[in-house]
């Protein structure tokens, strides 16, 4: 007798599954509570999650399907062609992992200089040599490897039907396809891959759903050293890229220790190095409370506040550039950099008044479009997650055959020192470009505790903007008093040393004309900034209620879950 599969729902069918073979642990299902919560950038990965979480998927469960449907309908960002990195709160335990893609072994300090030494410009953002070795399919399986409850296969499901059957596509995402392709003309062959996108049609990606077919049957093989890996080596060899078959043997993800500080009645969870994400969240936080005083009385985006905040940050990055890079490769002392000696020092030197000028703002010791979402499941375990093809749509190469777009993570390095990157981002030796080496980030998925539970779990694209948009959000709701809808979704600013005069803001909710006018008295440029950064995905508790947020800048969708 033949068995018959009726169509229905991936909840359903995990459900089938979970409940035959006994997946939840007797103590999982004493402490199993009535409800979790999602943050996630669009309405697809929204659902995917809820279904998950549903048929009895953990946090990280969730966070793997999101991750993979996340690269069929989030085009500018969602990847399997890129990488990221994964904070995880499990049973009371923090964890980190860092699936950061990494230079070719071809790659060389000066693979982007001229014979003059000056950069040649794009030739790290657009193209083949743009792209490192991606990292996200090879963090996802080891996540599910540790963590994971569900198989594997099921947790592709969703994102292959999505890729095989089409989605109908945002109109924030038709917009910001068609504004790419002018920036991808003639030089990759993006335009042949979304040159069809239509509005109110579905979007179908039948090499995508091969690729990912592939994947949830043999697993992280097929895209490390499978038909995927072929496909990958075959497209880097026609068009002169650099990442070999010996990359993707290669590349592995790595467990690291997350970064941990206390703060108030808070604990602290971000991430460490090859980010520079947590590092600065965590200076900010403290940075502020070494300098209450001059904060009393000035609120919410107060000219006095931006100045505060302004001055901060130009430490923060002036650290950032010096001293932060791949632990593999540099030595960083980071617990010297977040020890409550050294950040004081850097507050008392933020002048309460003037701008700093540049040269007294050394460093301390003797990168448009990424994605994040937050999960939180009925146990109250915890992802952050933040993940990146670094610019929109990366490097705008499509793997033939394989249909996933490729990063374009090398302009994360210093591709030459003292240069900015294209996010106005300096560094030094210390990021330069080594074979093998994982370029720094600013990405920042974060957890707060309290009482041993995620009281906060929040991460935003965006970037150099990412790590001050973390901290304004946290700020926004711990001392602002805001609620975590207003926090994620409110105005934001951004400063980074360099120029050391400008400010910028977020284009659709500007600063007031007062702080405008008294910061311009003060010496400051204020400028909207280039493109609407960041995209803030948070969950707070309260007690046992869980408030999800979306940033009412995009197409993020958020929902508590019975």
């Amino acid at each position: 007798m033949k068995l018959i599969i009726k169509p229905c729902s991936i909840a359903l069918l995990v459900l089938c599954i979970v409940f035959n073979t006994h997946v939840l642990s007797q103590s999982q299902a004493q402490t199993t509570a009535a409800h979790a919560a999602v943050a996630i950038p669009d309405k697809y990965g929204a659902q995917v999650a809820e279904e998950i979480l549903l048929a009895g998927g953990n946090a990280v469960d969730a966070a793997i399907a999101v991750g993979f449907s996340l690269a069929v309908t989030y085009l500018d960002a969602g990847n399997i062609g890129g990488g990221g990195f994964m904070l995880i709160y499990m049973d009371g335990k923090p964890f980190f992992l860092d699936y950061r893609e990494v230079a070719p072994l071809a790659a060389h300090r000066d693979m982007f200089l001229d014979d003059e030494r000056a950069v040649i410009q794009n030739l790290s953002l657009i193209g083949p040599l743009a792209a490192g070795v991606p990292g996200t399919v090879a963090g996802m399986w080891e996540a599910h490897q540790k963590f994971g409850s569900l198989p594997w296969n099921i947790l592709l499901a969703p994102a292959i039907k999505l890729a095989k059957e089409g989605f109908v596509p945002h109109s924030n995402l038709l917009k910001d396809v068609q504004e790419n392709y002018a920036r991808f003309d003639g030089l990759t062959n993006f335009g042949k891959y979304f040159a069809q996108i239509e509005e109110g049609k579905p979007f179908k990606q039948p090499e995508l759903a091969a690729t990912l077919t592939r994947i949830a049957n043999e697993g992280q093989d097929d895209f490390y050293t499978g038909q995927t890996a072929a496909f990958i080596v075959k497209h880097m060899q026609k068009t002169g890229g650099m990442i070999s078959a010996e990359d993707l043997q290669a590349y592995k993800a790595i467990w690291r220790e997350p970064l941990s500080s206390q703060w108030r009645d808070y604990q602290i969870l971000s991430a460490p190095p090859p980010s520079s994400g947590g590092f600065g969240v965590i200076q900010l936080l403290k940075m502020k409370d070494y300098l209450a005083k001059e904060f009393i009385g000035h609120g919410h985006n107060s000219a006095q506040y931006v100045h505060l905040v302004a001055e901060m940050s130009k430490r923060v990055f002036a650290d950032r550039a010096e001293y932060l890079g791949d632990p593999g490769f540099v030595d960083i002392d980071i617990s010297k950099l977040l020890s409550d000696e050294y950040i004081k020092q850097r507050a008392m030197e933020v002048d309460a008044v003037n701008i700093s000028e540049l040269k007294a703002v050394k460093p301390g010791l003797s990168s448009p479009n990424t994605t994040h979402y937050s999960i939180v499941d009925k146990h109250g375990n915890a992802v952050s997650n933040t993940y990146t093809l670094n610019w929109s749509y990366g490097s705008g190469v499509v793997v033939e055959g394989a249909g996933f777009l490729l990063n374009n993570e090398m302009d994360d390095f210093s591709v030459k020192p003292g240069v900015p990157n294209v996010f106005g981002v300096v560094g030094n030796t210390a990021n330069e470009i080594q074979p093998g080496k994982r370029m720094l980030s600013s990405m920042s998925p974060t957890i707060l505790l309290k009482d041993n539970q995620a009281i906060l779990t929040v991460g935003t694209p965006g970037g150099s903007t990412i790590f001050t948009s973390v901290f304004q959000t946290i700020v926004n709701i711990i001392d602002f008093g805001m609620s975590p809808k207003d926090a994620a979704s409110a105005g934001r600013f951004h400063h980074q040393l360099l120029p050391p005069d400008l400010v910028t803001y977020s284009p659709s909710i500007p600063l007031s004309d007062t702080t405008k006018s008294q910061l311009n008295a003060r010496g400051y440029r204020i400028e909207a900034h280039e493109w609407e950064f960041g995209d803030i995905q948070l969950i707070w508790r309260e007690g046992d209620i869980l408030m999800p947020a979306s940033d009412a800048r995009d197409r993020g969708v958020s929902k508590v879950i019975d």
